[in-house]
C-alpha cells in the first residue's frame, strides 16, 4: 500500500495502479524505454493492472517481464469497462493513469487520476476528468515514486 497525505486534498491509501497501454505505456504497440524499472519498484507497494484494447496485439509480450495483470477489453464500451474494472478493485484504493477518451471514467472515479500526454496526445475529456496532468508516463510514475512532488501539486 502507498499512503500519501495531501493537505487540503485527501489522504490517499492506494493499493492498485491501473494503466492504459497504448498512448500511456507504449507508442505504436511498443513499450517505452525506462518503464520496467519504475513499474518494478512500484509493484512492491501497488498491484499493477494494465487494462487495454491492445490495438496492436503486443501488450502481453511487452509486459511479460513486468509483474502486472493484463486485461484485454472488447473494442466497444471500453470507457464503461474500465470504470467497472476500477470499481471492482475499489476506486478509492486506485490510482489510474490514462490519456484517452476511453480512460475518462476510470480517471474520474479513481482516488487519484493522472492524465498523461505524449506523442499520441491526450483527450480533453481525460484531462478534465483527472486530478493531475503529466507530461508523460515517466513523470506520472515518478509522482508516485517521489510523493512529495504529488503533494506539492495537489495541496491547497
Amino acid at each position: 500500500m502507498l499512503t500519501i497525505d495531501i493537505p487540503g486534498f485527501r489522504t490517499l491509501a492506494l493499493e492498485h495502479l491501473v494503466l492504459d497501454f497504448n498512448g500511456v505505456l507504449a507508442l505504436d504497440g511498443k513499450l517505452l524505454d525506462g518503464l520496467h524499472e519504475r513499474l518494478k519498484e512500484l509493484s512492491q507497494d501497488l498491484t499493477v493492472h494494465v487494462v487495454t484494447a491492445d490495438t496492436f496485439g503486443s501488450a502481453r509480450k511487452a509486459l511479460e517481464d513486468i509483474n502486472a495483470t493484463l486485461t484485454v477489453l472488447e473494442s466497444t464500451g471500453q470507457d464503461e469497462a474500465k470504470r467497472v474494472y476500477v470499481a471492482h478493485l475499489g476506486s478509492e484504493r486506485c490510482v489510474c493513469i490514462g490519456n484517452g477518451r476511453n480512460d475518462r471514467l476510470m480517471l474520474q472515479d479513481a482516488a487519484l487520476g493522472i492524465a498523461v500526454i505524449h506523442l499520441e496526445g491526450m483527450a480533453t475529456e481525460a484531462a478534465l476528468a483527472s486530478d493531475v496532468l503529466s507530461t508523460g508516463i515517466h513523470d506520472a510514475l515518478d509522482l508516485l515514486l517521489a510523493p512529495k512532488r504529488l503533494i506539492a501539486t495537489l495541496r491547497s
